[in-house]
Parts: C-alpha cells; sequence; structure tokens
C-alpha cells in the first residue's frame, strides 16, 4: 500500500457499544466489518430479509427485517456484547432507531461513515450479480442523505463519529478497541473503600493512618498524597466536599493520591454541584456548598483550577476485581453495572427516589439494594446511617462523619469494615440519621427468584456449584411445607461419603481404608470420631431472646432453634426445643465460650453460637420409620424362624435329609437375630428429654467467624467444656482418637480403637483430617470426613444377611464417585453459608447456599451409601 493509505488510522470503538456503519450501497459497509469486527458481533440487514423473505434484495420485507435485526441487537446489549449493525443507515428516522436501541441498553452509540465517489458505488454493484441492475438514482440518493447527515450525525446522539473518506482512508483504517472508562476490572486490589468524607480532612487522616497508609505532606504540612506500604489501592466513593471544615485539604490529599495511582475515586452529587459551580453554571448554594466556596476563595486560582479539571475527570461508577467489585456514589442496579449513559451517570449520582417525600420535606429514596440481587458487592455512600451493614450484597459507607457520626472504610476482599469517630458535630442534619428495623436485613422476605430454577452458587472453596432445575423444585417443596423459619435456617450439613469398600474378609467397610485414602492425599493427622447412632441435628442457640431477635430476627419467646439435616424442626413442641437451648446455652455460660468464640468486632450486641450434633436415640426422631421398617422385619423373622426351625429338626429326627437345608435356616435365623438386636440398641425409652442426649461435635459459627476451619483437636476442646458444665445431663461426649496415617503401630491403633467401639454397640466412626479445612496437592478439597460403620450396624443398612460371603462380594461393587461428588459440593456450599453468616451478609445470600445443599439432596444416589 503506497501513499496517504500506507499510514495507518487508528478508529477507536468502545468494547460496549452500538455501531452504526452509514453509507450508500456499494461502499463496502460489509467487507469493512468482517474485517474489522467478529462474525457474531455484525447484524446485516440484507442477512435478516434473507431470514425473513428467503430473499436479501427483496425489498418489501425490509420491515420485517428491521424488526429482526433489532430485536437480536437488543439481546445482545443487554447481555454485554458490541453490536454492529450493517446496514445503509443514510437515513436520519434509521438511524435515531437505533441510538434509541443503544440509550434503552445504556451503552454508547458509534457512527462509522464510509463516503465513498459516486462512480466507486456505482461500479461495485455492478460487479455484483445481486445488484447489477440497481439504479444508479438510488446510490446517488444515499450519497445526497449521507452529505446532509454527516454535520448532523453528534447532535442526533452518536458519542464517537468516525468518517472514512475514500478507498485510501477506508482501507488504511484499523480498529482499536477501548476500554469503558468503567471497566477497571483488571485491576485486583486490595481495596480500601473509603466512605462519604465532606471536608472532614483530620478524620480522613486518622482512618487511612488506621488503615496502614502513610502520609505525605508538602512544605507547608499539608497532606498531600497517602500510600499504603503493601500496595494497597484506596477507593473514595464520593461527597468530597461540602459541610466539613476543610474540603479544600481533603480534595487535595484525594487528588494527590489519585494522580500518583495510590487512589481512584468516584464522584458524589456535592462534587458534580461543586463542579458547575466552578465553570460558571449558576447553582445554589446550599446543603454545604457555600462553606466550600469560602473554604476554596481562599486558595488560588491554580488550584481552583486543578479542582475543576480534576471533578471534571471523574467517572460515575468503577467495576472492579474481575466484576466482583462496583463502587459508586449512590449506589447501582445489576442493569447498569459497566454501562455509559446519562441515566446510569444520574443514578450512580443521586441514587433514585419514590416521588414522595418524607416528613422532614425531603425525598423518599427508592430502595433499589432492597431488591439487589447481584453477584457483584456493591460499595456506595450518599445516605448517612448510624452504621455500615450488609444488604443483599451491598453496603453503604456513609456513616455520617459531619454528622457527628462515624467515617467508616471497607477493607476489599476481606470484607473489614474499619471507622474512627468524628472529632464533633461539624454540620447538624436536617433528619435524623436513618435506623434499621428489628431483625435488620435478615428480617425481610426471601424472593422465589433466589431459587427457582437452575442456580449457580459461587463459593469460595470450590468455585461455581450447579444445582438442577428439577432438584431446586424439590428442595422448594420441602423448603416452603415443612421447614423452619428460614432466618432460623443459616445452614444444613452436608451428606458424607463412606470409606472405600474394604478387600477384607468379612468386612465391606473397614478403617484401614479410610486411613489410606487420607494418607494417599497428602494428610498425615486424621482424628477418629465416635458415631454417634442419633438423629442429625444443628442447633442455633443464642444466649437470649434479644439477640436471637436482633441476629436473626427471631419471634417473641424464641431464642433459637433445633432443626434436622433438610431444615425441620427437631421437636414438634417448642417447649422442648427451648429445653434444649437452655441447656446448652448454660452449658455456653458456664465454659466462657459467648465471648471466647465470638468476633469482638462483630457488629451487635447479641451472642450465639452454631453446633453440628447428634440427638439421640435414634428412636427420639426415628420412631416411624423403627416401627414400619426395622421392627417389622424383626418381628416376622422372630415369628417365622422358630416354627421353621422346629419342623426341620423334627424332619431331622425322622430322618429326613435336610442337614443342609437347617444348617442354611440356622444361620438365617441367628442373622435376624443380629439385625434385631443392631436396631435396638440405638432405640431407648425416653419422656421429654428425659432419657435424650445430645453429642455435638462441632462448633460451626459464632458472631463474625466461620468456626468450620478450626482444626478439631480445638473444636473438641471446646466441646468437652461444654460437657463439663452441662449440669442437666442432656449433653454427651464425643470419644475420639488422633491416628498418624505414617506411623503402622498408630493406624494399627486406629482400627483397634474401632474394633472395640463397634463390638461395645457403636455404630462406627467418622474419620476427618485433623487439620479441618485441607486441601490436597494440587488445590482440591479433600473429602472433610468419611464414615465408616462397624460390621453389625450395617446389617440395618444392608439386610440381615449381607455377610454371608456371596452377598459381601456382590456389595461390594459400590460406585462412590458421586457420592463423594456430592459430598464434596455440599461441604462448599456449607462452608459458604458460614462464611456469609459471619459476613453479616442478608438472609437471602445465606439461604442461597443452604437451600442448594437441600437441593443436592435430591440427587440420585444409592441411599445406602
Amino acid at each position: 500500500m503506497t501513499g496517504a493509505s500506507s499510514v495507518r488510522r487508528p478508529l477507536g470503538v468502545p468494547d460496549l457499544c452500538l455501531v452504526a456503519l452509514i453509507g450508500a450501497t456499494g461502499s463496502g459497509k460489509s467487507t469493512f466489518a468482517a474485517r474489522h469486527f467478529k462474525p457474531t458481533e455484525v447484524l446485516s440487514s440484507d442477512f435478516c430479509r434473507g431470514l425473513v423473505s428467503d430473499d436479501e434484495n427483496d425489498q418489501s420485507a425490509s420491515g420485517d427485517a428491521f424488526d429482526v435485526l433489532h430485536y437480536i441487537a437488543g439481546k445482545r446489549l443487554a447481555a454485554g456484547r458490541r453490536t454492529v449493525v450493517d446496514a445503509t443507515n443514510v437515513q436520519r428516522e434509521a438511524r435515531a432507531q437505533l441510538v434509541k436501541l443503544a440509550r434503552e441498553h445504556d451503552v454508547l452509540p458509534v457512527a462509522i461513515v464510509l463516503d465513498l465517489p459516486e462512480e466507486v458505488c456505482a461500479e461495485r454493484n455492478a460487479a455484483r450479480a445481486d445488484r447489477a441492475g440497481l439504479p444508479l438514482r438510488v446510490i446517488q440518493r444515499h450519497q445526497r442523505e449521507l452529505r446532509r447527515s454527516l454535520r448532523h450525525l453528534e447532535r442526533e446522539g452518536f458519542r464517537k463519529v468516525h468518517v472514512l473518506k475514500g478507498v485510501e482512508q477506508i482501507e488504511a483504517a484499523e480498529l482499536v478497541t477501548e476500554r469503558r472508562f468503567n471497566d477497571l476490572r483488571h485491576l485486583t486490589g486490595p481495596f480500601d473503600i473509603v466512605g462519604d468524607i465532606h471536608g472532614c480532612r483530620s478524620e480522613l487522616e486518622t482512618l487511612l493512618g488506621r488503615l496502614g497508609y502513610d502520609i505525605e505532606r508538602d512544605a507547608l504540612g499539608r497532606p498531600v498524597d497517602a500510600r499504603h506500604p503493601q500496595g494497597r489501592t484506596a477507593v473514595f466513593v464520593g461527597d468530597l466536599v461540602d459541610r466539613g471544615p476543610d474540603s479544600p485539604g481533603v480534595l487535595r490529599l484525594v487528588m494527590g493520591m489519585v494522580a500518583a495511582g495510590h487512589a481512584l475515586c468516584v464522584p458524589g452529587n456535592h462534587e458534580n454541584k461543586l463542579g458547575r459551580y466552578l465553570k460558571g453554571r449558576k447553582v445554589q448554594h446550599s446543603h454545604g456548598l457555600a462553606e466550600t466556596v469560602a473554604q476554596l476563595e481562599r486558595e488560588d486560582e491554580a488550584f481552583r483550577g486543578e479542582v475543576a479539571a480534576f471533578i471534571d475527570g471523574l467517572v460515575s461508577h468503577y467495576v472492579l476485581d474481575g466484576g466482583s467489585l462496583v463502587v459508586s456514589h449512590a449506589g447501582l442496579p445489576e442493569k447498569y453495572h459497566g454501562r455509559t449513559s446519562g441515566r446510569v451517570r444520574s443514578f450512580a449520582l443521586y441514587g433514585d427516589t419514590t416521588g414522595e417525600t418524607d416528613e422532614f420535606g425531603l425525598p423518599v429514596r427508592y430502595p433499589w439494594a432492597e431488591e439487589y440481587r447481584g453477584r457483584a458487592a456493591v460499595v456506595y455512600g450518599h445516605t448517612p446511617a448510624p452504621r455500615a451493614s450488609w444488604l443483599n450484597n451491598t453496603i453503604c459507607l456513609d456513616t455520617g462523619c459531619v454528622f457527628g457520626g462515624r467515617m467508616t472504610a471497607l477493607r476489599w476482599p476481606e470484607r473489614e469494615l474499619v471507622d474512627v469517630p468524628a472529632e464533633r458535630v461539624w454540620y447538624e442534619p436536617s433528619k435524623p440519621l436513618a435506623t434499621e428495623a428489628p431483625g435488620g436485613a435478615d428480617g425481610r422476605p426471601l424472593d422465589l427468584a433466589d431459587v427457582a430454577g437452575r442456580r449457580v452458587v459461587e463459593t469460595r472453596h470450590m468455585g461455581r456449584v450447579a444445582v438442577k432445575e428439577e432438584n431446586a423444585a424439590a428442595a422448594l417443596e420441602v423448603m416452603s411445607r415443612f421447614a423452619a423459619d428460614p432466618r432460623l435456617l443459616p445452614y444444613l450439613p452436608p451428606t458424607m461419603a463412606p470409606c472405600a469398600t474394604s478387600r477384607e474378609d468379612g468386612y465391606l467397610e473397614h478403617p484401614a481404608e479410610a486411613f489410606a485414602a487420607y494418607r494417599a492425599d497428602g494428610v498425615r493427622e486424621v482424628v477418629c470420631e465416635e458415631k454417634h447412632m442419633g438423629s442429625r441435628a444443628v442447633v442455633l442457640v443464642c444466649r437470649d431472646e434479644a439477640a436471637a431477635r436482633e441476629r436473626f430476627g427471631a419471634a417473641a419467646g424464641v431464642s433459637g432453634a433445633v432443626y434436622t439435616r433438610t431444615g425441620r424442626p427437631f421437636f414438634d413442641d417448642p417447649a422442648l426445643t427451648e429445653q434444649v437451648l437452655k441447656s446448652v446455652r448454660e452449658a455456653a455460660e458456664g465454659a466462657g465460650l459467648w465471648e471466647e468464640l465470638a468476633d469482638p468486632t462483630a457488629s451487635g450486641s447479641g451472642h450465639w453460637l452454631l453446633l453440628d450434633a447428634e440427638l439421640l436415640p435414634w428412636s427420639l426422631k426415628a420412631a416411624g420409620l423403627l416401627r414400619g421398617q426395622y421392627a417389622a422385619v424383626g418381628a416376622a423373622s422372630g415369628a417365622a424362624f422358630p416354627g421353621a426351625l422346629d419342623a426341620l429338626e423334627a424332619a431331622a429326627a425322622r430322618g429326613v435329609e435336610v442337614p443342609d437345608l437347617l444348617a442354611r435356616q440356622r444361620e438365617r435365623a441367628a442373622d435376624a437375630a443380629a439385625f434385631t438386636e443392631a436396631y435396638r440398641r440405638y432405640c431407648w425409652p425416653v419422656d421429654g428429654l428425659e432419657g435424650a442426649r445430645l453429642a455435638p461435635f462441632q462448633i460451626l459459627a459464632a458472631p463474625g467467624r466461620s468456626l468450620a476451619a478450626v482444626p478439631h483437636d480445638e473444636q473438641l476442646a471446646w466441646l468437652d467444656r461444654l460437657v463439663e458444665h452441662d449440669g442437666t445431663g442432656l449433653l454427651r461426649r464425643t470419644g475420639r482418637l488422633v491416628v498418624d496415617t505414617e506411623d503402622e503401630a498408630s493406624v494399627a491403633a486406629g482400627v483397634q480403637w474401632w474394633l472395640d467401639l463397634t463390638a461395645d454397640g457403636g455404630e462406627g466412626m467418622v474419620v476427618k483430617p485433623l487439620g479441618a479445612l485441607v486441601r490436597k496437592g494440587d488445590g482440591r478439597l479433600v473429602q472433610p470426613g468419611v464414615k465408616c460403620r462397624g460390621r453389625e450396624y450395617l446389617r440395618i443398612i444392608y439386610g440381615p444377611e449381607y455377610t454371608r460371603p456371596e452377598n459381601l462380594e456382590r456389595l461390594r461393587v459400590r460406585h462412590l464417585g458421586h457420592k463423594r461428588s456430592l459430598a464434596l459440593r455440599e461441604y462448599a456450599l456449607g462452608l459458604e453459608a458460614l462464611d456469609r453468616l459471619a459476613d453479616g451478609e442478608p438472609l437471602w445470600r445465606v439461604h442461597e447456599a443452604g437451600f442448594a445443599v437441600l437441593a443436592l439432596e435430591s440427587e440420585p444416589v444409592d441411599p445406602r451409601l
């Protein structure tokens, strides 16, 4: 290429926008689109005409064709995909529809004009068999309409206009995809996000100091920059100015940090108003602007110019950390994340209102955060509140420092709040700071959309866990008809896989397999815990009713919950539930666990504990199952075998050859008797709670803390103290033994411990990594525990005669892969629910993970495993 075409001409096009190619027929729009854009980005009017009429040149089908084109373009833009419209677009009416479509989806409309001489277009059309007969007047009309439009394209609403005149400019064009100004997904932090400052420069310095920043000062001692020694980035949510004592000082510090690359900043409505004032616009000097103007008048003209340029360059919001974090001043619904329009900027600056006014004459703000269900966390300010708290994965950091409250920052990704008190009330608020209703966000109702249909739950320990639509429907049936109050249902326990099938003579499960599996996964120390033969029970116990109401929105008279692994209340009688909670509460008090286990920085004053346990005897909850299934088998065998054996023995006495049959029936009778004895071990009479036992084996969470990753020896030490301080006799200790999987003697001791335990009537044991949350060398989670059930107990599961060699051989063909996968997925979901609970996330977020556990339980898997 020679001449002008040898110089490349870059065309900047945003990565998300609506591109309108504009040019007469024959100007090379389709060729240009194919050269510079992905095939999937381009929507051709000719192609759409062919879709609806089977003839790309059938002009009578143009109306339907453009309906199809606009529909597809709308779907692409809604999904965040750049879209290129390949049509002549020389008529203003046609372009107006595209500008309207771009605005509806809050993306920028971009025009690329291909302006070729009439003769070139005619020559190209003549070379195309399907256009050879096109009259010249059509091209001439297109050219006239194009020339009339060129000077008006920006006024029509196109934010970028590229005009390429002649073949050489078109050939020299080089597309440059531009990242949107708000798209900083490549910045992953860590960040320190600072709430509204409003001129409180001294408190800002104190807060930055608490966050670990080193403040730099100029020759006059004024702060002009702050740098974190570990490379953290500050992010300011806006409203730097007005009302407070030193708005210029705040601006000087924040501007310096942004210029040095140590901070990001989004504009607040107060910066927007100040910026208009500095440009000479007429604005009302209200809501603290008068104070800022007076303070700025003491600064020189150069500084005021820098402030004006700084405000003018601020971007409405930022999308950070791979899309998991959005920062804007007044918050932002998910549909606006990463979008660019006046509507998006307006919401980011001011939020939205309901059109009503409150008793103080101020507009009632639309509660967008109550409806938010997005994946990204939204951090914002604008509306002062007494304290920062999470609501539906959003958090407002405006805690009213200028009104005498606090200045708050959020550490990300840690999700830790750091705040400092105001030095004084700098500005009297026009109304009291907003207060939350009892129960906070957790008291709000759930939405069917939170759980219905196919779901994908993001977990911190396993990534994305999918839930099928049919499984969600099954869980919804159980949850909506039988479950406890969802506010008191923060966690559901995962299923557990058995150890690998044993080849040991006479055994289907044997601890040697569990030890070998963990040794292969690189886990050296495991803990063997006695497996109590009862019913799984999760116990949520609050220190008092006030704590239950404050943290979980519980009703009057309720201080917690005891529920099954499917979320059903364990007792039909609420008085029995409260009796269990009273015993646990008093034991926790005596053991001093309330203060020891709670995070002292957790918001709220109430104490609570979440425990995983077994409630014994088995017959306490499974009486119907015992009568209808196990006892029926035992009774039938008890009635049938004595008569059969008497008859066979009488026949043998008469000389009938029945020795083999008699021996076989005697074995079957013995097996049936062993079966009956096996289930009877786990049944005893209970009157209320008299005779019942609760065996806790893990404390899952406490205020501000997920305890699931605490090593099991520490967990059991806490629980031993809890049992020791139980004055009611309800609580039962869990036996345990630590085994070194690489030490033969230790492994042998573990096997013997299991043999002794099961010989005494125990169900078996659970083998867990001593360190709790453990990963393999490749980073994947190891099984959090495997159950190793006793030889006699397994008669209840596999039948009275399962120990016969031929039956054992058949039963050894067990497919454990799906069960293990299910156990890991449910474990990751359970950990996620506990993390969200500890982080103070709202009910729908906590419930989402727990609900997914219940949904996975409906996956088809061998129930005997």
